[in-house]
């Protein structure tokens, strides 16, 4: 339900803007509105996480995030909201997002059995795919169109519900770290630094989400200009490859447990990995919209399964105590990426022409097949999953009071 809200927020948030100004500087600064609390709270927030009851944690994150949007749908229906209150607001809510986040990722093993994780990350990612990218976006823009307010009056309402079902689950989930053995935020970020760059097998997964994530991000960035000049798609035509890969990402979530268990952890990897080159040579080669927005399809599949492999085998190898600190320098790496791609994309693209972004993109991702084939062999993933450091949860589901 917060993924709704959410995803209708994003879509009004800069339609307000430019409702209010032409401005391509003002407009573009909710980029940086959108980024900057990744960058600047990923590896904080997760030793908060380490350090405080779990679920509090996440109640408390969203009722802070309807407050300063209650404030801001009150100031657009009595005429008062101004760019600079909707972007603090944004920031606000940015901020809460990159920790509920790391936070969410903490609590899945405490309440899912482990023989059950990919199913439960497979429903989670598609449950934030439906939501956020395919509902969202038409309902977020028509909403708009009736009031402004709406979508972030709604998008109170779904993290009040948020907060309320969160809190009706029963027991604690408090890190690990105790009250006496707490360092400075900076010597317990380099502890689950430290940890992650001594597992081999998490430490180059979270290599390769960085390293990907800047190529993928830089052939997205300049994705509009593929689709109009070399495919001949209008606006509809580029919306409906985005389209592709939610529809993509929603059937990978749907069986994606079903699809790791057949083919095996490794292989699910190493499959994802010529996908993602593959992806890079179709958008660079073929002036064809169907190829395209197959290959986009496919990637969305190959997404969501990445992601449900990745979550399950860092949930699984981390120790409770450093689960929150762990996640969140894998969401600061991918954050790192998708900044370094927005802006190489473009500068790449305007000196070497459109669709250079993408070659570069296969190259990179055939060398990284390359170097990293062998450490995702099937002995060392299944090693992974058969001796997990965090303790297994109950064989039922976590109680709700």
């Amino acid at each position: 339900m917060s993924a709704l809200g959410s995803g209708m927020a994003t879509v009004a948030a800069p339609l307000y803007v430019a409702s209010r100004t032409d401005d391509p500087l003002i407009v573009s600064a909710g980029a940086a509105v959108a980024w900057l609390p990744w960058l600047l709270f990923a590896l904080p927030g997760g030793v908060l996480v380490d350090r405080v009851d779990r679920r509090r944690l996440m109640v408390v994150i969203d009722w802070v995030r309807v407050a300063v949007l209650m404030v801001l749908a009150a100031a657009m229906v009595t005429d008062r909201a101004g760019v600079a209150l909707l972007y603090a607001v944004l920031f606000v809510v940015n901020t809460g997002e990159v920790v509920f986040r790391t936070v969410a990722q903490a609590v899945v093993p405490a309440v899912v059995p482990r023989s059950r994780l990919e199913r439960a990350n497979g429903w989670l990612g598609g449950g934030t795919q439906v939501m956020q990218n395919m509902v969202a976006g038409p309902l977020g823009g028509f909403l708009f169109v009736v009031a402004p307010a709406i979508p972030f009056g709604v998008n109170a309402g779904t993290y009040a519900l948020s907060a309320v079902l969160v809190g009706l689950l029963a027991g604690t989930y408090r890190g690990s770290l105790e009250p006496g053995r707490r360092r400075s935020v900076r010597a317990e970020v380099a502890e689950g630094f430290r940890w992650l760059l001594s597992q081999r097998l998490l430490r180059t997964m979270t290599l390769l989400i960085g390293m990907l994530n800047i190529t993928l991000t830089a052939a997205l960035a300049v994705l509009v200009l593929l689709a109009t000049d070399r495919l001949g798609l209008g606006s509809v035509g580029y919306g409906t490859l985005f389209t592709c890969i939610a529809v993509g990402g929603l059937l990978g979530s749907a069986v994606g447990d079903w699809l790791v268990a057949a083919i095996t952890a490794t292989w699910t990897i190493r499959v994802g990995l010529l996908i993602e080159a593959g992806l890079h040579l179709a958008l660079a080669a073929s002036r064809s919209a169907v190829v395209v927005g197959l290959a986009l399809f496919v990637f969305g599949v190959h997404s969501a399964l990445w992601n449900m492999v990745a979550n399950s085998l860092r949930q699984r190898l981390t120790p409770p105590a450093l689960l929150g600190r762990v996640g969140s320098t894998n969401l600061f790496l991918a954050a790192g990426g998708n900044c370094v791609g927005a802006l190489l994309g473009g500068v790449v693209a305007n000196r070497f022409g459109i669709t250079a972004p993408y070659w570069v993109g296969f190259v990179v991702a055939l060398v990284v097949i390359a170097v990293t084939w062998r450490v995702f062999d099937r002995a060392t993933v299944a090693a992974a999953y058969a001796s997990g450091s965090a303790p297994a949860a109950p064989e039922t589901p976590a109680s709700v009071a």
